[in-house]
Protein backbone atom coordinates (compact mmCIF):
# COMPACT_ATOMS: atom_id res chain seq x y z
CA UNK A 1 0.00 0.00 0.00
CA UNK A 2 0.98 3.50 -1.24
CA UNK A 3 1.82 6.16 1.41
CA UNK A 4 1.55 9.08 -1.08
CA UNK A 5 -0.68 12.18 -1.04
CA UNK A 6 -1.53 11.67 -4.23
CA UNK A 7 -1.12 15.44 -5.11
CA UNK A 8 0.80 16.88 -8.08
CA UNK A 9 3.69 19.02 -8.44
CA UNK A 10 4.19 21.10 -11.49
CA UNK A 11 8.34 22.83 -10.94
CA UNK A 12 9.70 25.18 -13.30
CA UNK A 13 13.41 26.50 -13.35
CA UNK A 14 12.52 29.80 -13.45
CA UNK A 15 13.43 31.69 -10.32
CA UNK A 16 14.85 28.72 -8.77
CA UNK A 17 17.74 30.75 -6.75
CA UNK A 18 15.00 33.19 -5.05
CA UNK A 19 13.34 32.45 -1.74
CA UNK A 20 9.32 32.60 -1.84
CA UNK A 21 7.85 33.83 1.55
CA UNK A 22 4.66 31.68 2.70
CA UNK A 23 1.66 33.75 3.43
CA UNK A 24 -2.06 33.12 3.73
CA UNK A 25 -4.56 34.83 1.28
CA UNK A 26 -6.15 37.35 3.73
CA UNK A 27 -2.90 38.43 5.11
CA UNK A 28 -1.34 38.71 1.12
CA UNK A 29 -4.38 41.11 0.41
CA UNK A 30 -4.57 42.99 3.83
CA UNK A 31 -0.28 43.68 2.86
CA UNK A 32 -0.18 43.47 -1.00
CA UNK A 33 1.85 46.94 -1.45
CA UNK A 34 4.62 45.54 0.92
CA UNK A 35 4.47 42.42 -0.83
CA UNK A 36 4.74 43.99 -4.60
CA UNK A 37 7.63 42.60 -6.52
CA UNK A 38 8.22 39.90 -3.75
CA UNK A 39 8.12 36.43 -4.14
CA UNK A 40 5.28 34.72 -2.83
CA UNK A 41 3.52 31.05 -1.96
CA UNK A 42 -0.03 31.08 -1.25
CA UNK A 43 -2.79 28.61 -1.37
CA UNK A 44 -6.25 29.56 -3.36
CA UNK A 45 -9.02 28.84 -5.25
CA UNK A 46 -7.79 28.56 -9.35
CA UNK A 47 -11.04 29.96 -11.59
CA UNK A 48 -10.11 29.70 -15.71
CA UNK A 49 -12.40 30.56 -18.57
CA UNK A 50 -12.82 33.32 -21.06
CA UNK A 51 -10.38 35.93 -20.39
CA UNK A 52 -9.75 34.60 -16.56
CA UNK A 53 -6.93 33.12 -15.19
CA UNK A 54 -7.04 34.29 -11.55
CA UNK A 55 -6.75 33.07 -7.81
CA UNK A 56 -9.26 33.94 -5.16
CA UNK A 57 -9.66 32.58 -1.55
CA UNK A 58 -11.12 29.22 -1.26
CA UNK A 59 -13.03 30.33 1.70
CA UNK A 60 -14.84 33.31 0.21
CA UNK A 61 -18.70 32.66 -0.92
CA UNK A 62 -18.88 34.85 -3.92
CA UNK A 63 -15.84 35.36 -5.91
CA UNK A 64 -15.29 38.65 -7.75
CA UNK A 65 -12.44 39.66 -9.94
CA UNK A 66 -11.59 42.55 -7.60
CA UNK A 67 -10.74 40.52 -4.49
CA UNK A 68 -8.75 38.16 -6.73
CA UNK A 69 -5.34 37.73 -8.05
CA UNK A 70 -4.67 37.20 -12.22
CA UNK A 71 -2.54 34.50 -12.33
CA UNK A 72 0.04 35.15 -15.74
CA UNK A 73 1.67 31.68 -16.84
CA UNK A 74 4.69 32.70 -19.07
CA UNK A 75 6.21 30.43 -22.10
CA UNK A 76 9.63 31.57 -20.64
CA UNK A 77 8.88 29.48 -17.46
CA UNK A 78 7.31 26.00 -18.56
CA UNK A 79 6.08 24.18 -15.98
CA UNK A 80 6.63 20.45 -15.54
CA UNK A 81 5.54 17.32 -13.48
CA UNK A 82 8.22 16.45 -10.75
CA UNK A 83 9.93 13.33 -12.09
CA UNK A 84 8.60 13.73 -15.50
CA UNK A 85 9.01 15.22 -18.58
CA UNK A 86 5.12 15.77 -18.71
CA UNK A 87 4.76 19.92 -19.38
CA UNK A 88 1.70 21.77 -17.50
CA UNK A 89 -0.19 22.64 -20.79
CA UNK A 90 1.20 19.68 -22.33
CA UNK A 91 -2.24 17.32 -23.81
CA UNK A 92 -1.70 13.74 -21.80
CA UNK A 93 -3.61 11.28 -20.87
CA UNK A 94 -6.82 12.44 -22.65
CA UNK A 95 -6.44 16.02 -21.65
CA UNK A 96 -4.69 18.78 -20.84
CA UNK A 97 -4.35 19.54 -16.80
CA UNK A 98 -7.59 20.15 -14.76
CA UNK A 99 -6.99 22.96 -12.30
CA UNK A 100 -10.45 25.09 -13.30
CA UNK A 101 -11.79 25.48 -9.51
CA UNK A 102 -9.75 23.61 -7.70
CA UNK A 103 -7.59 24.58 -4.29
CA UNK A 104 -3.87 25.19 -5.73
CA UNK A 105 -0.90 26.22 -4.11
CA UNK A 106 1.07 28.23 -6.00
CA UNK A 107 5.04 30.16 -6.14
CA UNK A 108 5.44 33.39 -8.47
CA UNK A 109 6.37 36.82 -7.86
CA UNK A 110 3.40 39.43 -7.36
CA UNK A 111 3.00 42.43 -9.37
CA UNK A 112 1.14 44.83 -8.71
CA UNK A 113 1.74 46.78 -11.94
CA UNK A 114 -0.45 43.76 -14.04
CA UNK A 115 -3.84 44.12 -12.65
CA UNK A 116 -5.43 40.90 -15.71
CA UNK A 117 -7.66 41.51 -18.03
CA UNK A 118 -9.80 44.56 -17.76
CA UNK A 119 -7.74 45.78 -15.15
CA UNK A 120 -10.12 44.75 -12.58
CA UNK A 121 -7.67 42.56 -10.33
CA UNK A 122 -5.69 43.72 -7.38
CA UNK A 123 -2.81 42.59 -8.74
CA UNK A 124 -0.53 39.42 -10.69
CA UNK A 125 0.91 36.16 -9.75
CA UNK A 126 3.67 36.06 -12.24
CA UNK A 127 6.46 34.00 -13.30
CA UNK A 128 4.88 31.06 -11.89
CA UNK A 129 7.45 28.64 -10.97
CA UNK A 130 5.52 26.35 -8.69
CA UNK A 131 2.16 24.47 -8.74
CA UNK A 132 0.48 21.84 -6.50
CA UNK A 133 -2.97 20.68 -7.01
Amino acid sequence: MSCGSGKKVYISTCDANMVFKQVTYTHLMDSLSYYNNKYVEIVGKYQEGKEESALFSDSLYMAKPNTALWVNFSQDCPLYLTGTHTGFFQYDDGGYTHINNKKIRIRGRLDLHNRGYQKQYKGCIDHVSFIEL
